[in-house]
């Protein structure tokens, strides 16, 4: 059956895997910066005999055919790049490279791809249809590695019928995987202001606009365009997470920047809060006094999975788990660039478990503490891998 195939080859070759994390995650790049990354994954993909191109500069498409390779065609995506995080994990594979940590995960997301990719190829005979993999750059970065992909026509010749994702969930037991369908992430666009006046002298504030003070009256006003303008059924966020001016005791900065982000489950009401956000900031500060740059910059869509493609991936998941094993994913105000790839194709992305508290792997992604249960590993790739076989739409 091919199904205890693909478990067993997954067991086999699970502490290879587990080796090419350690790898990946000692040499964590920054998006748009995976050159060594592209080229170890080139280099297993060469060892595995694997047709490939290099896409988007550090991306890479590579192409899996089997018995009747017209008659579907299924993409799986893996992300590689890194956060700017100091990490502070006392392992073994600890980052090597200063400052940079694969603290999403996004280590594991292309050991994963590459596992299914060896179970795929040494099975190929046994399934039919066409499977496109994608490692792919940037996910962590505005605008995304997967709107540069698209753009570089990862999604044609053949167009697939469907793409598959899974990342990494610290919430969520080892051994289990979530899925929801429909809306399952929000759209993310980063806010940058800075306000300006001529400074001053703290003791004379009448003499200038004070920028700090102004700063935090916007912080606080911006708010409301969430509490009072949106649904409150409609889920949406809005955080400033940076204020840089000034730095003493006794001077009024004539500069104070600020940045965050606003996260939304409504298109719609999407691009309504950016209007109201750039009319109250321009009236608020223009009536304090000072004047101000705003740029929105416009970030990932919604995540939006296929009902029906997710329903059957959901069904092949209960399969091969078993269906105690396979839970609803939470609705989550995180973001992710698979939204481009769900605008174009029927999507599915689901979540990985990495869990376990009797090791102490608790901690969430985008922290300095984060790990996994790498015995994931060898679930991800095989999910992976039959989901690739098995799908169709």
């Amino acid at each position: 059956m091919l199904k205890e195939k693909i478990k067993a080859l997954a067991h086999t070759i699970a502490p290879e895997l587990i080796g090419i994390r350690h790898h990946l995650h000692a040499h964590p790049e920054l998006s748009y910066q995976e050159f060594k990354t592209s080229a170890f994954v080139q280099a297993q993909l060469t060892q595995m005999g694997i047709e490939f191109e290099v896409k988007s500069t550090t991306g890479i498409l590579a192409t899996l055919k089997g018995n009747n390779p017209a008659s579907r065609i299924i993409a799986l995506r893996a992300d590689m790049d890194a956060l700017p995080i100091q990490e502070e994990n006392n392992v073994p594979y600890q980052s090597q490279n200063k400052g940079v940590m694969h603290a999403c995960g996004h280590d594991v997301h292309t050991t994963v791809l590459l596992g299914a990719a060896r179970i795929l190829n040494e099975l190929r005979s046994e399934w039919e249809g066409t499977i496109k993999l994608l490692f792919q750059p940037g996910e962590e970065r505005n605008p995304g590695g997967a709107s540069y992909m698209i753009k570089d026509g990862v999604l044609e010749n053949p167009r697939p019928d469907g793409i598959v994702a899974l990342h990494v969930h610290p919430g969520l037991d080892v051994g289990k995987l979530s899925f929801r369908k429909g809306r399952v992430m929000a759209s993310a666009d980063e806010i940058y202001i800075t306000i300006r006046s001529k400074g001053g002298h703290a003791a004379a504030p009448h003499l200038t606009a004070d920028t700090v003070l102004i700063a935090s009256q916007l912080i606080v006003s911006l708010q409301q365009i969430i509490s009072r303008n949106n649904s409150p059924i409609s889920p949406s966020v809005l955080s400033i997470c940076s204020i840089q001016g000034g730095n003493t005791t006794n001077v009024i900065p004539s500069e104070v920047k600020l940045m965050g982000t606003f996260r939304a489950m409504d298109e719609s009401w999407r691009y309504k809060a950016h209007e109201l956000i750039r009319k109250q900031a321009v009236g608020l500060v223009e009536s304090m006094g000072a004047e101000i740059d705003l740029h929105i910059d416009i970030g990932y869509p919604t995540v939006d999975n296929d009902p029906e493609f997710t329903e059957a991936a959901w069904q092949l998941a209960n399969d091969f788990m078993g269906k105690q094993q396979v839970e609803e994913t939470e609705l989550r105000m995180g973001a992710e660039d698979f939204g481009y790839y769900t605008q174009v194709i029927p999507g599915c992305f689901f979540r990985l478990g990495v869990r376990n508290e009797s090791k102490g792997i608790i901690h969430q992604v985008h922290t300095p503490k984060f790990d996994i249960d790498e015995s994931a590993i060898e679930i991800g790739a095989g999910m992976m891998a039959y989901l690739g076989i098995s799908l169709t739409k």
